[in-house]
Formats: C-alpha cells, structure tokens, sequence
C-alpha cells in the first residue's frame, strides 16, 4: 500500500472508529455541558488526559503508516507488524488512548457515569483484542508476534522500551 493510500485510510478510520466513540458518543451522553459546582483541579486532570490520549492516538495511527505501511483498520492491514515508538512500551495504545479520551471528558465535564461508558469499551475492547485481534496476527506475523507479545504487555505501559531482541 502506497504511503498515501495508507495515511488517508488511517484518517478515515480515526474519524470513523475513534471519532465515534471518544468524541461523538460522549458528546450525545452529556452534551458536554459542565457540571457548573464542579471541582477545577479535576478538570485540569480531565484536560491533561485527554490531551495525553490525543497525542497518543494521533501518534500511533501516524506509526501504522509509518512503519507498518497500512491501517488500523482490519479491511486494510499492515504489510509490517508495527513495534516502533509507543508500540515499544505498551501492545494496545490506541484503546488505552480513547480510553483516556473518555475518562478525560468525565473528569472535564463532571459526569462520572462517563467512567461506566469507559468500562463498556474497555470490556469490548479487550473481547476485541483476545478473540480476534491477538489470533489474526498472531497467524499473520507468526515468531515475530509471539516475541512482541511476550515482551510488551498489553495493557500497562514497560518502564522501558522494548528494544526488539
């Protein structure tokens, strides 16, 4: 897949899957009205989540064109397995991303039932990732997937990177 075929697709499919889910559903849920008796410092908090889930998300989605020459999206793999930048301290940093995007809206806007909306993509994500996502790489990139997986935890950051060895 061609760089820019790859970038346009990883776009289409930021605005389409994360979009949806950490900006338009939270959006419909709370209309982002704040909690006008709400705590500033917890807002701060909220504010510096979201900006740290952004910064990820847009981080990893740019490594799949990158270095994996492709797409998030299952319909337009990548040609590489991606284990560069973010992806060498943590296997899932897109979910745990727009996880933080969620929590960080609840924090902003006051609306703790938001951190439920969080738990349900949470548990959708990681049925996602271990009965689908894990077993089609792990049968696309084979020895090299198994290493990673071994080496990099899915959900909780490395203290260090993981140099590929």
């Amino acid at each position: 897949m061609t760089r820019s075929r790859a970038a346009a697709g990883s776009f289409a499919f930021l605005v389409l899957a994360p979009g949806v889910v950490a900006l338009l559903v939270p959006l419909l849920l709370t209309g982002w009205r704040v909690e006008d008796e709400y705590a500033w410092p917890w807002r701060v908090l909220g504010l510096a989540l979201v900006l740290a889930g952004a910064a990820v998300l847009v981080h990893a989605f740019a490594r799949f064109v990158t270095e994996g020459s492709g797409t998030p999206a299952p319909i337009a793999p990548t040609e590489r397995l991606v284990v560069g930048g973010i992806y060498r301290y943590v296997r899932n940093p897109m979910y745990l991303a727009v996880a933080a995007l969620i929590c960080g809206q609840a924090l902003i806007v006051g609306r703790p039932w938001l951190f439920a909306y969080a738990a349900v993509f949470g548990l959708v994500v990681w049925s996602f990732v271990t009965f689908y996502e894990e077993p089609v790489l792990a049968r696309r990139y084979g020895a090299q997937y198994d290493a990673y997986r071994r080496a990099v935890p899915g959900w909780h950051p490395r203290l260090h990177p993981w140099d590929g060895g």
